[in-house]
């Protein structure tokens, strides 16, 4: 290993990064024939940018032809335990891990710049170019050419020590890094787990993610109603998703107990006004939901909790919330968990709703019918 290398692994390690690699850039020419199929297959839902430019992702010298090298990055983050808590009794929802604490995009993306920052030291002049889950960039792909592990069947980077709980970082640069050496290998075998434990069966064969179905998309990307046959499935997630690490026999046994901050209680969610949301989340991953969204997935979850508690939360929701997609989930949730009280909310509100998708779902709801809406 030459020495420049040596000397940013040292400054990655010191900014908290657990794996370091490096790779020659190049076309990534066996990517293309499967991204196509993918997007022409409507895999991506509504995330268009995925469709902009997709040459860029296969060929990073579109976006800067100096480059020659990239170093991908690791930085590992904390995996409590799955709660033990009886979730529907006590009205509690489930954010994804990764959302614990301040927004990793922003403290990662600083670490991986202070690693980027080095460079030029090495190479004077050197050009840098960082992503941290931005930019047209396959950093699942870039990871396993840099040695940092391989594409899991749950379609994350995997590696043999950290499993899948890790951020991912790109440096592009036209300093002449060695690769890392060793081989490329896949280690997730005959395992079908994150395939079979999926809520949503989002995960198939041959490294597919159907996103349409993928709770994460569903609660995070997906900026319309969630598609009621899935509702179900969802449980109390309200951001994002863990199953597919969780099962994963690469990713080592717990041993932090569950966080607090990963099991709000929904109530209280449900009654956020967007200054509230602003205060709580400002520095949060969990904004990117935007309040629109969390308070549309807080409302299927109470309605999936089964627990008539949540029905007066729901009920107010229904009569004075001002965006109609949070209505709507209120709406169906309340015919979800049924009884006197939410049906009456459900009759008060028919004779004053004005949004046609509102009154779908409540006609659906009174009826116990699915709703009609889809995605």
């Amino acid at each position: 290993m030459g020495d420049a290398n040596q000397r940013t692994i040292d400054a990655a390690h010191e900014n908290g990064f657990a794996l370091v690699g490096f790779a020659r850039v190049r076309r990534l020419s066996e990517r293309v024939d499967f991204y196509r199929r993918w997007l022409d297959a409507g895999r991506h839902g509504t995330m268009a940018y995925l469709e902009r430019e997709p040459e860029r992702r296969f060929e990073p010298r579109r976006l800067d032809p100096r480059i020659r090298s990239v170093v991908s990055l690791g930085y590992p983050y904390h995996s409590p335990a799955p709660p033990t808590v009886d979730w529907r009794s006590e009205l509690r929802g489930r954010i994804a891990a990764y959302a614990l604490g301040p927004d990793y995009h922003e403290v990662v993306l600083k670490k991986a710049r202070r690693v980027a920052d080095t460079i030029p030291a090495l190479w004077p002049g050197a050009m840098t170019r960082v992503y941290v889950d931005t930019g047209p960039v396959f950093e699942r792909e870039w990871a396993a050419e840099a040695r940092l592990g391989w594409f899991g069947k749950n379609t994350m980077a995997l590696n043999r020590s950290l499993g899948s709980y890790f951020f991912l970082a790109e440096i592009f640069t036209d300093a002449e890094f060695e690769p890392t050496g060793g081989p490329h290998r896949e280690y997730c075998g005959r395992c079908t787990r994150c395939l079979d434990l999926c809520p949503t069966a989002a995960l198939a064969e041959g490294y597919v993610m159907e996103s349409r179905r993928c709770i994460s998309y569903l609660t995070i990307e997906n900026r319309g109603p969630i598609a009621p046959e899935l509702r179900p499935a969802l449980g109390n997630w309200i951001f994002g998703c863990d199953v597919c690490q969780e099962v994963c026999p690469w990713n080592a046994p717990f041993t932090e107990r569950a966080a607090p901050e990963l099991l709000p209680y929904l109530p209280e969610l449900m009654e956020l006004d967007e200054t509230g949301f602003s205060r709580r989340f400002a520095k949060s991953a969990i904004k990117r939901a935007k309040r629109r969204g969390l308070l549309r997935n807080v409302a299927v979850a109470l309605g999936n909790s089964g627990n008539p508690d949540a029905v007066p939360v729901l009920a107010r929701s229904l009569e004075y919330e001002a965006e109609p997609l949070i209505r709507a989930h209120a709406a169906w949730a309340l015919g979800r968990l049924g009884g006197g009280a939410a049906r009456h909310a459900l009759e008060r509100a028919r004779g004053r709703e004005f949004d046609g998708s509102v009154v779908a779902e409540l006609e659906n709801a009174l009826a116990g019918e699915p709703s009609g809406l889809r995605l």
